[in-house]
């Protein structure tokens, strides 16, 4: 670490450069530079001392008032703040633990689950990108973790001592450290092993897989061009206002609607949550469900 900066928060700069056996578990899925553009804005100057519950009260409300977040926004940007704030106490760059009895006050809001139908999962398979070698590949990758459930991260860092002469995938999960051993009984991504498995990606791995905004683009096109344009309501909270929005269902495809997607086809097929789960590595069914 540089032994001087200019501020306390330029750590969040450094600590996206730290290894992974430094950070404290689970790293919250959210943009660092934006967190700590809403904290400049907040106060320039602030120090890790500073925050106090007072001073963290004062900040939720700068984001709900003065940017006027969604109510889900600035719970989520919490939860990466405690986060950085742990790593930075475990480092000794504070002593200051008034942030772990904070909450923003703010109800859990459950989330709609965005999911392709069978039908429109048949309709992305059979779409032609003969002439569109990059959107081929990302549409095998997508496709891919739809029938093995594997989030992004995993899917990216597969690789072939992964997978065993019967295509069954054994791996330690990125997020969770969990082992977990998937055996692949469909054709499909049987297939489309066996269609990279004379390429050589960097990493020995096993499909061309992009980064996670580049390929959550490219879906958003795939999904458009296959029709996926019906409007899905969606609900938000502003201050506890309820506002909702009707959004074409292809702006909404990401790469974690994959895994969503193989999810409720197992809870479709009655397949028993117990095996889903044992698959996903979800550690709860209503962690799985939602």
């Amino acid at each position: 670490f540089p032994t001087r900066r200019s501020s306390d928060l330029d750590l969040l700069d450094e600590l996206c450069k730290q290894p992974e056996s430094t950070l404290p578990k689970a790293k919250p899925q959210e943009d660092t530079k934006t967190i700590k553009a809403h904290l400049e804005q907040f106060d320039a100057n602030l120090k890790f001392e500073d925050l106090d519950i007072e001073k963290l009260t004062e900040f939720i409300t700068f984001e709900q008032n003065t940017l006027e977040l969604l109510d889900s926004t600035v719970k989520r940007h919490l939860v990466y703040l405690k986060w950085f704030l742990h790593w930075a106490v475990n480092m000794n760059f504070t002593h200051k633990t008034d942030f772990e009895k904070f909450t923003t006050g703010i109800p859990n809001q459950k989330t709609k689950v965005i999911y392709f139908t069978e039908k429109e999962l048949e309709d992305v398979i059979a779409h032609d990108y003969s002439n569109n070698p990059a959107m081929d590949r990302v549409r095998d990758v997508y496709v891919f973790c739809c029938f093995t459930g594997l989030r992004y991260s995993d899917v990216y860092n597969l690789n072939w001592s992964n997978i065993s002469d019967d295509y069954t995938i054994t791996f330690t999960t990125q997020k969770t450290k969990d082992e977990l051993y998937i055996p692949i009984t469909s054709q499909k991504p049987r297939d489309l092993i066996d269609k990279y498995r004379h390429c050589h990606f960097r990493g020995n791995k096993v499909l061309p897989v992009i980064s996670n905004q580049k390929m959550n683009d490219a879906l958003k096109i795939m999904a458009k061009d296959c029709g996926i344009t019906s409007p899905v309501e969606i609900i938000h909270y502003k201050k506890g206002e309820r506002i909702t929005e009707r959004i074409p269902k292809y702006e909404l495809i990401t790469t974690h609607t994959a895994r969503k997607t193989f999810v409720c086809t197992a809870i479709r097929l009655e397949i028993n949550p117990a095996v889903i789960m044992e698959i996903t590595g979800h550690k709860s069914y209503a962690t799985m469900r939602d």
